[in-house]
């Protein structure tokens, strides 16, 4: 099947296009999707507008380098992800259990990509063809570009770049970094001399090569013994990880060093619309069709998003590891092209199910002092408390809405990825939150309080419980005021740094009072580069260097999960145990405020 509108994907499609070679090996764990909410896809589309010819090369057998050198040697070199998520998240549970399901993978099959997939990968291009230059990129490699905390194997892992063996590493969103790349290699400049682009990072023998200010932070042999020092480490990248005042940041591993960059300008909304502007089919390869499509293009198939960058902080977010803090969004006019294409799709029902991004409801930095002197690295906009100079408007955001809305083809625009509701408290002005309310929300409204424990809530870098308590009432007042039944949907999590069980029972109360029954709990996920990760691997707040709790084991997991599920009969036995081990009997009885009976009528039932 030969198909020009996507990049290549075999020789035939190459000698479809007249191709007798070609610039640049594409290669991804994910099944090939040419969409902008794909990684690959937009790296690829960006090269291609650089004049660079790409071929694809999605799940490759990692068996055999056969797949690698079936259409032939690129003339530059070879780029390497693992896909839109790190492949041991898509492979493994929080419970480390391997998932059943694969939804960047065609008919959701699991298994195509390899544990470690980045690493697999580089390693296959290197025997495939001698002295190629491997580019690794994409969130694997950008969150394990330092010497990491791996949860699988509950040990500190190198970087990548040392494991892979790869050239050089771009971390977070990749364009203007992988187009100066290009540059450099087609003006026939060696990989190993390329040290001077932002966003990338290398190994060296020589420290001296480094082209920016920098400074050193612990190395790999001494976080990898030492928790305080792996606590100091992973606060000093997270400080530097900034684009005005940000320094390059050295670790020694063993007699070689890692050099990271600082990191790429963000793109400004020219440079933006430009991205999303280029040719996207905006749909699966057509070769999936008989293995049932790829999944996960249906969350994103009549979505647009329209901005990039989270000052929201969360601590077990990935996204200020790799987007970065500043946040920078779309001309309305880029996202209204976008949407007329939408329009004309033969399967769109007139619903634009999200306009959204990492957080949806940010358009512009969170203060105009940042542009300047930088984000704060001793202090974040939002939480605990807010920043004084923190710029709170939705009037941007409100209006692309409405300007969307009015399409012709449009029936509704819905706001569906995460709402900050601590910053939308902040707006004096209650047009949006009205609007909100009134026009875009399908039904329910996601946010993600997270916890009702402030102590809790601090670590995890989220507004304390009052914010939510009070936009939960202001949420429901607005539904009244319109006659809407519309819900919230919590986002829970339990087993994060700093919960104990006294603070699951709690949060456990407050669900029972306030009548909320969580169907899904989500466990705290170690992933690689969070400040949480840290907390959880060392035991120490890296922000304070205080010592915090860490639940570890399973049953101390399960505990937790349990109790915010307390009306699940089968997690009776748990909960009882847990709240008698507490001295928390008193939840346990026939009055409202009991979290249990006595006994598990289920069980009782089964007897009589």
């Amino acid at each position: 099947m030969i198909q020009t509108d996507f990049l290549p994907i075999s020789r035939d499609d190459m000698l479809h296009r007249g191709w007798y070679y070609y610039d640049f090996l594409l290669v991804t764990g994910d099944a090939y999707v040419d969409h902008p909410s794909f990684g690959a896809a937009v790296i690829g589309r960006v090269l291609e507008s650089e004049g660079y010819r790409v071929a694809v090369l999605s799940q490759p057998d990692y068996r055999t380098i056969a797949d690698f050198t079936a259409m032939g040697r690129p003339r530059y070199g070879a780029l390497v992800t693992a896909g839109n998520l790190d492949s041991m998240v898509a492979h493994y549970s929080a419970a480390k259990k391997r998932r059943s399901e694969d939804y960047y993978t065609p008919g959701k099959k699991p298994g195509k990509r390899p544990d470690r997939a980045v690493i697999v990968y580089s390693k296959l291009i290197g025997e495939a063809f001698e002295e190629l230059p491997v580019i690794i990129g994409g969130i694997e490699a950008s969150l394990r570009r330092f010497a990491h905390y791996d949860y699988w194997e509950n040990k500190v892992r190198p970087s990548i770049l040392i494991d892979s063996n790869a050239d050089l590493l771009v971390y977070g969103m990749g364009e203007t970094a992988i187009i100066e790349l290009a540059r450099q290699i087609a003006g026939k400049k060696h990989i190993k001399s390329i040290t001077d682009i932002r966003g990338t990072a290398f190994i060296t023998d020589e420290p001296t090569v480094c082209s920016f200010d920098s400074i050193e932070c612990e190395s790999f042999e001494h976080v990898s013994i030492n928790k305080r020092a792996y606590a100091t480490a992973t606060l000093l990248q997270h400080e530097e990880h900034e684009y005005v005042r940000g320094r390059a940041v050295v670790q020694k591993h063993g007699n070689r060093f890692l050099i990271v960059n600082p990191m790429s300008k963000p793109l400004n909304t020219q440079e933006l619309d430009k991205f999303f502007d280029l040719p996207y089919t905006r749909e699966v390869h057509p070769v999936y069709e008989k293995a049932g499509g790829v999944a996960a293009i249906e969350e994103v198939r009549f979505s647009v998003i329209h901005n990039r960058g989270c000052f929201g902080s969360c601590n077990f977010c990935a996204l200020e590891f790799h987007q970065g803090r500043t946040v920078s969004s779309r001309s309305h006019e880029s996202v209204i092209r976008e949407v007329n294409k939408l329009v004309k799709h033969p399967a769109f029902k007139g619903y634009i199910h999200d306009v959204g991004g990492p957080t949806a409801n940010f358009r512009k930095p969170s203060c105009t002092k940042q542009i300047k002197a930088g984000i704060c690295a001793k202090k974040r906009c939002l939480t605990p408390t807010p920043c004084s100079n923190l710029e709170v408007d939705h009037v941007d955001y409100l209006k692309l809405l409405r300007k969307l809305s009015g399409i012709n083809g449009v029936k509704k625009v819905f706001v569906r990825s995460g709402i900050r509701f601590d910053y939308l408290m902040l707006d004096k002005n209650s047009e949006f939150f009205s609007e909100l309310v009134k026009n875009h929300i399908s039904g329910q409204l996601k946010v993600a309080p997270e916890h009702t424990v402030d102590t809790v809530l601090d670590y995890m870098g989220k507004p304390r419980i009052d914010v939510f308590i009070k936009f939960k009432e202001r949420y429901k007042k607005l539904n009244s005021k319109y006659n809407k039944k519309q819900y919230l949907v919590m986002y829970l999590m339990s087993s994060h740094p700093g919960c104990k069980v006294h603070d699951a029972i709690a949060m456990a109360e407050y669900l029972n009072k306030t009548n909320i029954q969580p169907e899904q709990v989500q466990d705290f996920y170690p992933t690689p580069g969070t400040i949480s990760t840290c907390m959880y691997y060392t035991g120490y707040d890296p922000c304070t260097m205080k010592p915090v709790h860490v639940t570890r084991s399973l049953k101390g997991k399960a505990t937790q999960r349990a109790l915010l599920q307390w009306k699940n009969p089968k997690n009776h036995s748990i909960v009882n145990r847990a709240l008698r081990d507490a001295g928390r009997a008193d939840l346990i009885g026939f009055s409202k405020n009991c979290l249990i009976y006595p006994v598990n009528p289920s069980k009782k039932l089964q007897k009589i």
